[in-house]
Parts: C-alpha cells; structure tokens; sequence
C-alpha cells in the first residue's frame, strides 16, 4: 500500500494495519468497520499532524471516503516494528454533513490558492 500524503513524504510504504483491541471497539461503536476504516487509505486521504495528543508518539487525523464512498475522520499512528511501517488506528467516525460541507469548502479553496 502506497501512502500518498505530503504529512510522510513521497512514497512511503505501508505494510497493512495493527489494530489493537480498543481501536476494534471504538471503531465498530462509532459504526465503522474495520474493512471500511481501512478502505479509506486506498483512496485521496487528507493527512494532518495532531499535535496536541502526540505527547508521546506522533498522531496524525485524517480525513477520506471510504471505499463505498462514505466520508470518514481518522485518528491514527504510524509503527514501524521491524523496519516495515504499519498504520495504527485510534478511532475511526462518519462524519457529519456539517464537516463535510466545512472540508470541500476549505478543500477548494485551498486548490484555489495553489492554482489547482
């Protein structure tokens, strides 16, 4: 799996996902599969630092569709056991169409401004 994001640099390499008991359960009560939290990372995924809960390892949130097209907020981590580099998941929620209308608008904006 090929993570494109600026937030890792180009190309970086994932080998799949490690998911823990509690991120399981978080997950799933918040009506998330695992199939399709993972789904999100296959397709655009918007990748943010998180600074504020990375006091002890670094955190990132995303935001992406899943792949039956649902929009999906993502908090996760990134572990490299072994020299191979493995998304962790924390939490994974459908968003809400108030977030979703604030993303595409901040989205095109964006693009706007880089000329895109």
């Amino acid at each position: 799996m090929d993570v494109q994001s600026p937030s890792f640099g180009p190309g970086l390499v994932v080998t799949g996902f490690d998911w823990d008991h509690g991120s399981r359960d978080k997950c799933q009560t918040d009506g998330v599969s695992l199939a399709a939290a993972e789904s999100a990372f296959r397709g655009p995924l918007a990748v943010f630092p998180d600074p504020v809960h990375s006091a002890a390892e670094e955190r990132f949130r995303a935001i992406g569709r899943t792949g039956q097209g649902r929009w999906v907020f993502i908090v996760f981590m990134l572990r490299a056991p072994g020299g191979e580099t493995f998304i962790r998941p924390i939490s994974a929620r459908y968003m809400h169409r108030r977030e979703i209308d604030y993303y595409e608008t901040q989205a095109a904006e964006a693009a706007e401004r880089s000329g895109g």
